[in-house]
């Protein structure tokens, strides 16, 4: 489950066992990828709903104020690519190559007219057009993969270095080596083991 945190970009992860936490991935497409999966990630599921993809978008790294109208084939469109985004993003974290099928879905998606920012003429502030679709939500969130996937920072998507975690993230750090989801939570729980571990040989 998730929900935003304002001012900061990035998810509010509340994961089943254990405390909420801060996760950023770095990058819109990815803040898709910890909704939900197939197999067994099936169980974490929260896009059950055309309500739920509105709602992580008013969660996501977009700027506030979108209303956004999603149907149940959007939704299931969105599965899809989500699916897609999660095989290219292990694919690129892995250094293996692409499947062209997930390919062909992020590119019929990025295809697609995107939401359309513009300019409020009452505040001066970033605004979204009106009527708003989930076609156009998932045409941006494709936009943001294919511009990850051949930027600068393709080369730095990772995956949590913690064993029993496979959040996928964008190593934005200057000396790139960032290794896990968040410290406050993989990365303290190798903290532990590894002064459990130390302590445990001492002991032995």
């Amino acid at each position: 489950m998730t929900d935003s945190a304002m001012g900061a970009p990035g998810l509010t992860l509340r994961p089943r066992a254990g405390r909420p936490y801060r996760f950023d991935p770095g990058a819109l497409c990815l803040e898709l990828l910890p909704t939900g999966g197939y197999a067994r990630y099936a169980a974490y599921e929260v896009l059950h709903t055309p309500v739920d993809l509105v709602r992580w978008a008013g969660e996501s790294r977009l700027p506030d104020g979108l209303s956004l109208s999603v149907s149940t084939q959007e939704l299931r469109r969105a599965h899809e690519l989500r699916a897609a985004l999660w095989n290219l993003a292990v694919a690129r974290a892995h250094g293996r190559p692409f499947d062209p099928a997930d390919l062909t879905t992020v590119n019929a998606a990025a295809a697609e007219p995107p939401l359309v920012p513009r300019v409020a003429v009452d505040s001066g502030t970033l605004a979204w057009g009106p009527d708003a679709t989930g076609t156009a939500l998932l045409s941006t969130v494709a936009r943001d993969a294919v511009e990850l996937f051949t930027g600068p920072y393709a080369d730095r998507i990772r995956e949590c270095g913690s064993d029993n975690c496979k959040l996928l993230f964008v190593d934005t750090s200057r000396p790139g080596r960032r290794r896990w989801c968040a410290m406050e939570r993989c990365g303290n729980l190798h903290k532990v083991r590894a002064h459990r571990a130390r302590h445990a040989t001492a002991d032995g």
